[in-house]
């Protein structure tokens, strides 16, 4: 009998929740039909809660109510509440990258456009023929990447005596190395390939930090060079590295020399995180 009691129970339980997933789904075809999209979020968050087999099924349909409603929260200076429905969205759907895509946009048009470029790197990941995200992901690392940067990378002699001096001090013994503001992370590739045996980077800007994993990764050295998205200041030893480098590189010599706050971070890389000549 106890038995018999606990299935209806539950029978009676699955039953009640069934009748709410359809009538919320009915209340929400109701509020789109209305134009009400911020009561027709409310109903599919409930229903994709209650039911996440629904997910694949009624995902399009959720995307639309999900812009529509950030639109007007948009137009209404709502700014919190726009992102914490994008939060409530990628929890549902992390891997998608349509919603990845807008909520980049929103950021975008905000003036966040480092964070603004991680969603959109993210939508290319997932999606590398999604035509939108790829553009504005272009769109936003020519706000953030320097022409300089450019300039630099393509310039082989600069690289050359970089690579010489590199070599010279590695083979004089600077086994680890700590490449500070590593952009591309052309020097660290340098020192992993001329013998380094332990290799880190930082960088602080996510758009240059995520370039940054792309190259190494591209060129097999993932495993090999340990990436930091934090400033050299906020470096600490054990936490981000066992212990003092033998060797610091670093490539920030434009007006970020002083505006970026370079000098204060060679001199901390100096005091904390070389190892001292004896």
């Amino acid at each position: 009998m106890p038995n018999s009691n606990a299935k209806f129970h539950r029978g009676g339980r699955e039953a009640s929740r069934r009748q709410l997933v359809s009538r919320s789904l009915q209340s929400a075809q109701h509020c789109l039909e209305e134009q009400d999209f911020g009561t027709a979020y409310a109903h599919y968050l409930l229903v994709l809660n209650l039911a996440p087999e629904l997910k694949p099924s009624i995902k399009e349909t959720f995307q639309f109510t999900l812009f529509k409603w950030a639109e007007e929260l948009d137009s209404l200076a709502r700014v919190q509440d726009l992102f914490n429905c994008y939060e409530q969205a990628l929890e549902l759907y992390p891997n998608d990258e349509v919603i990845c895509n807008s909520m980049g946009e929103h950021l975008f048009r905000m003036g966040f456009r480092d964070e603004a470029a991680g969603y959109f790197h993210k939508a290319v990941k997932l999606n590398p023929d999604f035509a939108d995200a790829k553009e504005n992901f272009y769109r936003v690392a020519n706000w953030l990447v320097e022409r300089w940067h450019f300039i630099m990378l393509n310039d082989a002699k600069r690289n050359l005596t970089y690579l010489k001096a590199i070599e010279k001090a590695v083979r004089s013994g600077c086994s680890s190395v700590l490449d500070i503001g590593t952009g591309t992370g052309i020097l660290s590739m340098f020192a992993k390939k001329a013998g380094a045996s332990c290799v880190y980077a930082c960088e602080l800007s996510k758009t240059m930090y995520e370039l940054a994993r792309d190259v190494v990764a591209a060129n097999n050295m993932e495993r090999e060079i340990k990436l930091l998205h934090l400033k050299s200041l906020d470096i600490e030893i054990p936490k981000h590295m066992p212990e003092r480098v033998s060797l610091v590189v670093t490539e920030t010599v434009d007006a970020g020399l002083f505006g970026e706050g370079i000098v204060e971070s060679l001199i901390h890389a100096w005091e904390h995180l070389l190892l001292q000549p004896k």
